[in-house]
């Protein structure tokens, strides 16, 4: 047999032995993700990357076997919380149990550089004290639609957004998808993403969509607008937001407020370690005052997959700025504008706003598909002369004349149950002693909080 000879066969028998591999081994699916616009299913165009998983038939749907496809999807909630003491016995419904319900089907269509994404939100509550408000219900609404097109470029892509979105960016600590709660945030708005190998450059201008009780009446909110660029590079974030709210309120002064952020954000991991750090700075005016606020966001985390139950630690710190003196001129209160839903926990009643806060966590592995965690929080106030807030930026307990700094703290317990691939079970409890601070202001019961879920996606 002639070298030439051996050396095809040679080649024709490594060829068979690799595309053995790749049929028995087919490239994983995508994540399903809070958006789902950006979960790529088109991989599936191609036979031998099917699984024979029965959600494929819904992934990739091939039209009048041209190079138009269509991907679709649902996501089925039922959500329960509990309140005892809500507010530490200050709120107007103190004790207080309600029920979400959401539905979130959607329908991506791609022909080409064309791209349409609708999805479609019914979302409704039982029992909230003493009434729904638009983070509660929407009735039947559009949560997403938009049209997007896709233009080369050297080295890259271009692509140009608009309508209807949700618009995470980041860690999600100054715009984020508000998915804890029953009704996410969308924007409506233009946006542009620069692709360019690893790194993605975002530009846009947008407003929020405020959710009404009706059907097909969520509008976007003028009074508010974002606007900004967004850089992600490998480890590294950079970005510029503007936000104007006409009628903001801080303080008990009402009035138009202008705030430019500019934030950087590390992260990344090495091997079982883990690290998150965000710092933001925040200039503008607000009635007539000159706007100085910042925060410094750090995490990090480390897991231990060779120890019992695989324990993976996380140990938070923060610190955000509140106004240390209303007189001087200055305002001196970050803004976290549309921050996520849950921000320090599962179920916390304070929010990103004049606090300083510190949060060990460890989640256990107890069998694969079930993770338990346990966390603990504590809180202080940044500055005496300012107040506690929610995570929207309501004002929950103003300064009064205490000069205390602790305003309490929290110990949560969550555990999960990815029961199948498309459902998953949790319920978390948590209880939030109050501090002084608190105590000093008004009435100062401990808080209990309850959560109960059930969540079908695919």
């Amino acid at each position: 047999m002639s070298r030439r000879r051996a050396l095809a066969g040679l080649a024709v028998t490594v060829g068979a032995l690799l595309a053995s591999a790749a049929a028995a081994e087919p490239a994983q699916p995508p994540s399903l993700t809070v958006t789902r616009f950006d979960e790529d299913w088109s991989g599936l165009a191609d036979p031998a990357a099917r699984t024979g998983r029965w959600t494929e038939d819904f992934k990739y749907i091939p039209l009048d076997g041209g190079p138009a496809y269509l991907t679709t999807g649902l996501e089925l909630r039922l959500r329960q919380e509990a309140f005892r003491n809500n507010l530490w016995g200050d709120g107007p419904a103190p004790d207080d149990g309600y029920l979400w319900v959401r539905a979130l089907p959607y329908a991506d269509f791609h022909l080409g550089r064309f791209r349409a994404f609708v999805q479609p939100i019914a979302g409704y509550a039982a029992g909230v004290q003493p009434s729904a408000g638009p983070t509660d219900r929407t009735g039947v609404d559009l949560l997403q639609g938009f049209a997007e097109v896709s233009l080369p470029v050297d080295g890259g892509a271009v692509v140009f957004r608009a309508g209807r979105q949700l618009m995470p960016l980041g860690s999600e600590r100054l715009v984020g998808a508000r998915y804890g709660p029953n009704i996410p945030l969308a924007f409506d708005g233009l946006r542009a993403d620069l692709h360019a190998g690893r790194a993605k450059v975002s530009v846009f201008r947008v407003e929020p969509v405020r959710a009404g009780s009706g059907a097909f009446d969520d509008r976007a909110f003028s009074a508010k607008a974002l606007w900004g660029a967004y850089a992600t590079l490998p480890n590294l974030d950079l970005y510029y937001l503007g936000f104007r709210h006409r009628g903001a309120t801080f303080g008990g002064r009402v009035g138009d407020e202008h705030r430019d952020s500019f934030g950087a954000r590390s992260f990344g991991h090495v091997d079982d370690w883990r690290w998150n750090i965000e710092g933001v700075v925040q200039t503008g005016r607000f009635d007539g005052r000159k706007i100085r606020a910042w925060t410094l966001g750090s995490e990090g985390g480390r897991r231990f997959p060779d120890a019992a139950l695989a324990p993976d630690v996380t140990v938070r710190f923060n610190i955000v700025s509140g106004d240390k003196d209303p007189g001087d001129g200055k305002l001196g209160t970050f803004n976290a504008l549309f921050p996520k839903g849950k921000y320090f926990g599962e179920l916390s009643p304070v929010g990103p706003y004049n606090i300083v806060s510190f949060n060990p966590a460890v989640a256990l592995d107890l069998r694969g598909d079930v993770t338990l965690g346990v966390s603990a929080m504590a809180y202080w106030r940044y500055a005496r002369a300012d107040g506690v807030y929610d995570v929207p930026g309501g004002l929950l307990r103003a300064p009064g004349t205490s000069r205390a700094r602790f305003i309490g703290k929290e110990a949560e317990v969550t555990l999960d149950w990815q029961a199948t691939p498309e459902l998953e079970l949790s319920a978390s409890a948590s209880a939030f002693e109050p501090g002084r601070f608190i105590r000093e202001t008004g009435p100062a019961e401990t808080i209990g909080m309850f959560g109960l879920e059930a969540n079908f996606r695919f």
